[in-house]
């Protein structure tokens, strides 16, 4: 890393913990946007510390199946025990079983960020959700093993018994269970409630859906928290668009509204900066200037209007298109903020997070953009 690397080294080593490792990421030729979201999860501390207990419980099974999450948890182990605090390491392993896994990303093609973090997080999910069935389907098993070793069953009773009753009752009971919530699930994921008022009966339908993260329109010299307003504003449905009510049994003219119910511990915030132009027939950048605030503070939430977040991490995509460019991710660290562009990691000024706000005229030389933006709420675990 050379001079640079030199001077980073002597930073991290008088204003961070000793504990803490800040690596770059080799590129295998199109995988910034792999990076870009692996540094910012990497210092999602929260989600960190559980992925490495996760590791650390699982190495101890001989048979553990390789996957995305095992390949994801072994690289993070592999940055926090180096004996360096700086330096790069390969996402290899990581990379090649995302590839074996999904063929969207076999390609060398400019792949997007966000569908990439969406992905993954639902792969993680998926993995650990199959892992505790499984684990659920051995209990019934267990059990029985337990009573006919208590009572003395005649044991060609009992396997005759197993084959007939084990897997249904797994799955019965499986069934019955309430929905997993994995660490995943409560790092971040929130609670959104549509809701919809009958403008003739005022009845009001509510339905609650979950989320990873909010995708927000933007436009230009905006804000997040004028976005957040926008996404929670009261649309009226009327002409084509009304509303079937139950309650008056037809088509009615109503007012609809997006509520954050519960919000996650881990706010995650999708910049819709790539927008279909029908007269263009392709997708366009949107270069608007939005601005994020270090620390914001959500409004119009159901349960909790107060809920404090401080930015942690922002990836950034770099470039005039949607379809060509580059991902580089800007994280906070001990309140320092630090740059990580694949291999390269350097400290930063905060004012310089300002930088990546976006453009206030339509035609600008910048084509550096704040696209996924992490906040953490306050008051509960801390990341800085």
């Amino acid at each position: 890393m050379g001079a640079a690397g030199s001077k980073l080294e002597k930073a991290l080593g008088e204003q961070f913990p000793e504990g803490e490792r800040y690596f770059g990421l080799e590129n295998f030729g199109n995988t910034c946007y792999c990076n870009s979201v692996l540094q910012a999860l990497y210092f999602c501390v929260p989600f960190r510390e559980q992925l490495l207990e996760y590791f650390a419980n699982s190495s101890k099974t001989v048979d553990a199946e390789e996957n995305c999450l095992t390949c994801l948890a072994d690289l993070f182990s592999q940055i926090s025990s180096q004996k360096k605090k700086t330096g790069v390491i390969a996402p290899k392993r990581f990379v090649q079983r995302l590839k074996r896994r999904n063929e969207l990303y076999r390609s060398y093609m400019h792949q997007d960020a966000h569908e990439f973090l969406n992905f993954l997080l639902n792969e993680l999910v998926d993995i650990l959700e199959k892992e505790a069935q499984t684990e659920a389907e051995k209990e019934p098993v267990i059990e029985a093993g337990k009573e006919a070793q208590a009572t003395k069953i005649d044991q060609a009773t009992l396997s005759s018994e197993k084959v007939a009753n084990g897997p249904k009752n797994a799955q019965a009971s499986a069934s019955q269970r309430e929905p997993l919530v994995t660490w995943v699930h409560k790092n971040f994921q929130g609670i959104l409630t549509n809701e919809t008022r009958c403008l003739r009966c005022e009845t009001v339908t509510a339905r609650d859906e979950t989320f990873f993260d909010l995708s927000l329109d933007i436009e230009q010299n905006s804000s997040i928290t004028s976005c957040l307003k926008n996404f929670s504003s009261i649309e009226t449905l009327n002409a084509e668009d009304k509303f079937f009510c139950d309650k008056c049994c037809s088509l009615q003219e109503a007012q609809k509204r997006m509520k954050i119910k519960r919000p996650p511990h881990i706010l995650v915030i999708h910049l819709k900066r790539f927008k279909f132009i029908e007269q263009l027939s392709r997708y366009k950048k949107l270069s608007y200037r939005v601005v994020f605030p270090l620390e914001l503070k959500l409004s119009d939430t159901v349960e909790d209007s107060d809920r404090e977040y401080s930015l942690f991490a922002v990836i950034v995509h770099v470039g005039s298109g949607p379809n060509h460019g580059h991902y580089v991710s800007l994280v906070k660290s001990h309140n320092h903020w630090l740059f990580f562009d694949d291999e390269n990691v350097e400290m930063i000024d905060e004012s310089a997070v300002q930088t990546f706000f976006g453009s206030a005229q339509e035609y600008s030389s910048n084509t550096d953009h704040g696209y996924i933006l992490f906040y953490e709420s306050l008051g509960q675990s801390n990341t800085s």
